[in-house]
């Protein structure tokens, strides 16, 4: 079983790299599944199963946040994939937490950026660029040769060792590169680990607490002049 794992900004492209994925992998003889994770509504495992019929799976992480739900559903997922016979599962993430990674190690870490969406946007990722193994840059088409160097150069600067794709996915353009990176990506083991650190802190905002003011909260807090503190045993 091998685990390739998507994360990106919302409305980056990412199923519809997914899509031009899996039509190659299937005319490859390659047999793949399909989870989504998402908040609060995703379709996308329906499009897919509609237009390819694999197996597909769609998560809800409702009071969790994508990139946890991630971390104690994967296992899972992967156990299932391989009842199913596949021998890739695909995970997309809305991965919209920017201080963790979706990635765990001996998996592919893919995130799909859509170059419209700023030339600082590869600043403002964080682990879900720096720790991804393929950057995807999409909507090439929708933006000038400079812009497309600028971007791909933010995209380096982040992440120094990534490989960056370029790709117009409505039309396929920029597919193949990533198709044979996948298919020489190397097996899930188990017990599976988060590539990568979570960041270094209690939030007690993800437990519950609606209080206003640093006053009414623990762990690593922060002053408006950026210095951290710790409250607590």
């Amino acid at each position: 079983m091998k685990l390739i794992v998507f994360a990106g900004p919302p409305t980056c492209g990412k199923t519809t790299v997914i899509r031009q994925v899996i039509r190659r992998m299937i005319a490859g003889n390659h047999k793949p599944s399909y989870i989504k994770i998402d908040v609060l509504y995703a379709d996308e495992d329906e499009i897919i199963k509609k237009e390819f019929g694999i197996p597909t799976r769609k998560i809800y992480s409702g009071e969790l946040c994508p990139d946890h739900c991630n971390v104690v559903v994967l296992d899972e997922a992967v156990e299932w994939a391989e009842r199913v016979g596949s021998d890739y599962l695909f995970v997309e993430t809305a991965g919209l937490c920017l201080r963790c990674s979706p990635y765990v190690e001996k998996s592919l870490g893919i995130v799909v950026l859509e170059c419209t969406s700023g030339m600082n946007l590869p600043r403002k990722i964080g682990p879900m660029l720096t720790l991804a193994d393929i950057s995807v840059i999409t909507k090439i088409d929708l933006v000038s040769q400079a812009e497309r160097e600028v971007f791909r150069y933010r995209v380096l600067e982040a992440a120094k060792e990534i490989t960056v794709v370029e790709s117009n996915a409505l039309y396929g353009i920029g597919i193949d590169p990533i198709v044979r990176r996948i298919v020489k990506t190397v097996d899930i083991e188990f017990p599976m680990y988060l590539r990568g650190n979570p960041p270094v802190g209690t939030c007690t905002i993800c437990v519950g607490k609606k209080e206003i003011g640093a006053k009414h909260h623990f762990g690593v807090l922060r002053t408006m002049d950026q210095e951290l503190y710790y409250v607590g045993e």
